[in-house]
């Protein structure tokens, strides 16, 4: 799309998405972008950064912003995820509070960071796919009503895009005229590095269990072409000697599993053909290690 095909009204602005872990932020944000920008899994804290979905159309472009699910951190790692969370909410055109099941303590503990900001703040209700019924959907509202002064109340599927374009045209009327922000074509801020990296880390959390998935990092440490296939030389990074030989299986069929998975994903989506090489490091207690965290691109703090 090019600017002249853009009409003289035309609309732009960031919309953030909150909630606790696992109620189908990034799921959200792929359904409405149409493409798969954010990984997703049944595992908490599956999302780890900032990540921002642009949708433009000749009308409005609307920058989704998907954030880590906010929770009591229990590591360094986990501080850093919710203050990226926090900070998401500050400066937008919007905010999506995602929840699946009734206000609890947690929920609460959100919904006191809206007090601080002059955003819209809508209630969307996800996953009314595996509701038995509206009363079930009605039971949960009334459970917010008066908790916060929300805009509106959407019950959502992020998986079947029920209701979905009834929220994004509510929240057309929150942005502002002027130009998008981004190249009309851009459907993400991620490169190509990162998305691969998150692809292969998606593969693990499906893959294991307990706490192997949450002391995973993965980097990309360097690619190269030969014969017209890029080869990508990948590290698994985990905490404990117990986790690398989970991640590595009987004979390597564990890190085959993945390493195939993750490599037929990559082809598909970047349009290319790869050839994936992983390995599987040992760094002790790197989520409490500023430098680690730094390294491995998750402390942006200067």
């Amino acid at each position: 799309m090019k600017l002249n095909t853009m009409k003289s009204n035309f609309k732009s602005g960031f919309v953030s998405i909150v909630g606790k872990p696992n109620v189908g932020k990034s799921t959200f944000l792929n359904q409405i972008i149409g493409s798969k920008i954010a990984i997703t899994s049944p595992k908490p804290q599956t999302t780890r950064n900032r990540i921002l979905g642009i949708k433009t159309t000749e009308d409005y472009q609307m920058v989704f912003v998907d954030t880590p699910g906010i929770h009591k951190p229990l590591h360094q790692l986990g501080k850093i995820l919710d203050d990226t969370a926090y900070s998401a909410i500050q400066g937008m055109d919007a905010v999506l509070f995602m929840v699946d099941k009734e206000r609890s303590f947690a929920e609460d503990q959100i919904i006191k960071l809206f007090n601080a900001v002059d955003s819209p703040v809508y209630l969307v209700i996800n996953k009314i796919d595996l509701l038995k019924s509206k009363a079930d959907i009605d039971k949960i509202i009334m459970s917010y009503l008066g908790a916060f002064p929300f805009k509106g109340f959407f019950p959502i599927s992020a998986k079947e895009a029920t209701n979905t374009d009834k929220l994004i045209e509510a929240l057309k009327e929150d942005l502002q005229e002027g130009y998008p922000f981004f190249d009309c074509d851009q459907i993400s801020n991620q490169t190509d590095f990162q998305l691969m990296s998150e692809i292969i880390r998606e593969k693990v959390l499906y893959k294991t269990q307990e706490e192997v998935p949450h002391a995973v990092a993965v980097v990309i440490e360097h690619t190269e072409m030969n014969d017209g296939v890029y080869e990508v030389h990948a590290t698994i990074v985990v905490e404990r000697p117990t986790q690398k030989q989970i991640l590595i299986g009987k004979g390597g069929s564990m890190l085959k599993e993945i390493g195939t998975e993750a490599r037929k994903e990559i082809n598909k989506i970047l349009d290319t053909k790869i050839h994936l090489i992983l390995f599987v490091k040992v760094k002790k207690d790197w989520r409490n290690r500023p430098s680690d965290l730094k390294a491995f691109g998750y402390d942006k703090s200067e």
